[in-house]
């Protein structure tokens, strides 16, 4: 026998062995529990002997499990006991931290200095002044979101809960995300699983997002049904309506909450049946022009009351958002804002080539789309969001610096409810009970404690905001601009991201004398009556 094959089934050999000689010797009470444990993994050896899926454990019986159980419990082990802090996995460990310090109200503060290396291409700082600004208010961070076609503009925070469902989200999480909403006078996203009970106990201002699955709103066929629409927009509760475009981890997928997840109140807020799973499409059918979407738009505006309409997306080929923005021009009919996702962005579950390959990081689509806008005179009519892995207050200063009004947050405030970033969202066997409609699970997150953290969150990053922007000589976010962040480029090189960024002047795109290549051929590909690029720019 050679020494490969018996180290191979030498436990095993053991095992079976020794409880087949204790046998005659059970009656001295000490050897029970050891032959019960030689006798289990006996059979166990037996079983992978026997089974076929996987062959480590037929070469190694009863060991070859120990490979499966280490490969289990990987994720943990690196995340508690070797990930450094400034591992991103999404989220590295100083992110988190700093999250669950400002929701628990503690002191965020680290001493002896930074932990980043400062010469290291891509860091990125704030420009201080030499006479730094008054500390300002941040419950003065607001602005205005509603165009000229708007009759009930809202006061939204400069910082708000981006979009998860209820479905992805337990109960207990949207209850305490919506309640710390109340409480912070924030905006809570509804997500595209429509507008739950738990959204409703607290009366916390909400974005109703309507996706292509048009849940809470949808005919038995899976259509657009005005009349629901309008029968739920028109709450005080409903501020603003999001259509959902695409969404930044998984653009141009759609999106799928598995049956298991689909509790019988699941299916009554979103309208779809029991036992199968709750799938939204990757496209809408209410249009499929740009043209179709501007009535859309304006559909969804008078069916609400007039309340801000407008639409979230992750760029993803320009021409078709500048084939929107010439669609704008042609109807006259503008949305009151625009939500650009980024690539980075969370999702529940979604395929690994979609979330790393595919669509546009939030700072370009971001940039481009405000480009695109004050290129078309339309920028001051239209408010922009901006959203993608914001947890702290230079997240939001470096999205506002480059042309959003506001920004979303999701799995910040995720962490500030309790999530560990045990990455299970997908599995219903959330540790935390945030992203898991088992009741036992979620039982654990309690509300009016999550609550707090949650407004705690919000309250102490604007408060770090307000202190960046006094050390900066600026009193509000909107003085914000590309000429105070700053980006290391190579270790002897850094540049104002004004110096980094094409910026559009007002009205360049109406012209025709543009800036840049790039912007004039998307501008000459785009087409209001189609999302296709028109074949004569592309040839």
């Amino acid at each position: 026998m050679s020494l490969s094959l018996l180290s191979r089934y030498a436990f095993f050999a053991f095992c079976v062995i020794f409880t087949l000689a204790s046998l005659p010797f059970m009656h001295y009470e000490w050897l029970w529990p050891f032959t019960t444990v030689t006798l289990i993994l006996s059979v166990l050896g037996i079983f992978d002997l026997l089974q076929s899926p996987h062959a480590v454990r037929r070469n190694y019986p009863i060991l070859g499990n120990i490979r499966y159980l280490v490969e289990a419990i990987r994720p943990e082990i690196r995340q508690y006991l070797l990930e450094s802090d400034s591992d991103a996995l999404p989220f590295s460990r100083a992110q988190r931290s700093l999250v669950y310090s400002r929701a628990k109200n503690e002191s965020a503060d680290k001493p002896f200095g930074t932990l980043i290396d400062v010469y290291q291409p891509g860091f990125e700082f704030i420009g201080h002044s030499m006479r730094p600004a008054p500390l300002t208010d941040p419950a003065s961070f607001r602005i205005i979101v509603g165009g000229p076609q708007c009759t009930q503009p809202y006061s939204a925070s400069i910082f708000n809960i981006s979009a998860m469902s209820f479905g992805s989200l337990s109960a207990n999480a949207i209850r305490a995300l919506n309640q710390g909403a109340k409480l912070g006078n924030f905006a809570h996203d509804t997500g595209e699983g429509s507008i739950s009970s738990y959204h409703r106990e607290n009366g916390g201002d909400l974005t109703w997002e309507l996706g292509s699955g048009y849940f809470g709103c949808r005919t038995s066929d899976g259509r657009f049904d005005p009349e629901r629409f309008a029968e739920q927009a028109r709450t005080p509760q409903v501020r603003m309506i999001e259509i959902k475009m695409s969404q930044g981890a998984k653009p141009g997928h759609g999106g799928i909450l598995p049956k298991h997840k689909v509790t019988p109140e699941i299916a009554e807020t979103r309208g779809v049946p029991m036992g199968e799973d709750c799938v939204s499409p990757s496209r809408h059918s209410a249009f499929s022009t740009p043209l179709e979407l501007m009535q859309f738009i304006a559909q969804l505006r008078e069916l609400s009351g007039g309340k801000p309409v407008g639409f979230k997306f992750c760029l993803g080929h320009p021409w078709e958002f500048m084939g929107i923005a010439k669609a704008m021009l042609e109807t006259g009919i503008l949305p009151d804002f625009i939500v650009i996702d980024g690539k980075e962005g969370g999702t529940g579950a979604a395929p690994v080539e979609f979330t790393d390959h595919i669509g546009a990081p939030m700072r370009e689509g971001l940039l481009f789309v405000h480009n695109t806008l004050v290129g078309l005179n339309l920028r001051d009519k239209i408010k922009l969001g901006a959203s993608g892995k914001i947890v702290s207050a230079f997240d939001i200063a470096s999205v506002l610096a480059i042309g959003a009004d506001w920004a979303n947050s999701a799995r910040g405030f995720m962490f500030a409810v309790g999530c560990i970033q045990s990455q299970s969202c997908h599995t219903n066997k959330c540790p935390t009970g945030v992203a898991t409609q088992d009741p036992l699970r979620q039982r654990a997150l309690v509300v009016p404690d999550k609550a707090q953290r949650v407004l705690q969150f919000h309250t102490n990053t604007l408060k770090a905001l307000a202190e960046m922007l006094a050390a900066a000589g600026l009193e509000h976010p909107a003085q914000l601009s590309a000429k105070h962040l700053v980006r290391r480029v190579t270790a002897t090189e850094i540049k104002l991201f004004s110096q980094l960024h094409v910026f559009l002047k007002p009205g360049e795109l109406l012209t025709g004398e543009i800036n840049g290549e790039f912007y004039s051929r998307m501008w000459q590909m785009a087409r209001a009556d189609s999302f296709e690029p028109n074949e004569i720019a592309v040839a």
